[in-house]
């Protein structure tokens, strides 16, 4: 008797047909190319958060500076509209004055009424404003004096090197002739055209209130005229 063979099944280990095949495959490049487009969205979605992030820190900061700028500019509205103090409303012990002093331009010394001179006839050259470390020529500081400057003065014996740098913090960088003057009966003096105080010492208020009185008078007899392009005395610092 023939044995007959058992009929295969088709689902048993059957190759998979070339169509399928194909589909399958083409099937995996569209998820592929799937794939690489929500990449590059994700990464365009990352760019525009990162943009907006950016913006709002720049316009977080466009804003600080807005209101500090603000702020400046009331600070400076304020500041000036705060009313300046009238020199001639500044009353100062103990001052003196010298009026009716001649102007003159002379060659040689000039013997000056006061010690150290407030005005008077003085050399045709000013000299040039600044510190001094040594005395400077009277005749050339008078004309400093005559060009709205203020001339503060102090005995060598009476202050000492911090003392001179108490004064140099008091005075304006400007029209102003600082130097020692020994034997001139007080630790500081201070003198503009026509006008001089004796003070105590550095920490003197009247030599705040002199400055502001007399620095750049219009009471000088030539306000506002060069206090550089001189002369230098000896001694100059700065």
């Amino acid at each position: 008797m023939r044995s007959v063979s058992p009929r295969s099944d088709p689902s048993d280990s059957s190759p998979i047909p070339p169509k399928a095949k194909d589909q399958a495959k083409k099937l995996t490049v569209k998820q592929e190319r799937d794939a690489r487009r929500a990449e590059k969205v994700a990464l365009m979605v990352a760019q525009q958060k990162k943009q907006t992030r950016n913006r709002r820190i720049a316009w977080i900061g466009g804003g600080a500076a807005a209101v500090l700028a603000v702020g400046l500019i009331i600070t400076f509205v304020v500041s000036s509209a705060a009313p300046k103090v009238d020199p001639a409303s500044i009353s100062i012990g103990d001052l003196k004055t010298y009026p009716d002093l001649t102007a003159n331009h002379v060659t040689g010394t000039v013997d000056y009424a006061m010690t150290p001179p407030a005005g008077g006839d003085h050399a045709g050259v000013w000299m040039n404003c600044g510190v001094y470390s040594e005395p400077v020529p009277n005749e050339n500081a008078v004309h400093d004096l005559e060009h709205g400057a203020v001339w503060v003065t102090y005995d060598p014996a009476l202050v000492d090197e911090a003392g001179v740098k108490t004064l140099r913090s008091k005075l304006p960088s400007t029209y102003i002739v600082l130097s020692p003057y020994p034997g001139i009966g007080a630790p500081v003096v201070a003198s503009a055209w026509g006008n001089q105080v004796f003070l105590d010492g550095v920490d003197d208020t009247r030599l705040d209130e002199f400055v502001t009185k007399f620095w750049r008078s219009n009471d000088a007899p030539e306000p506002g005229a060069a206090c550089t392009g001189g002369v230098d005395g000896p001694g100059k610092v700065s």
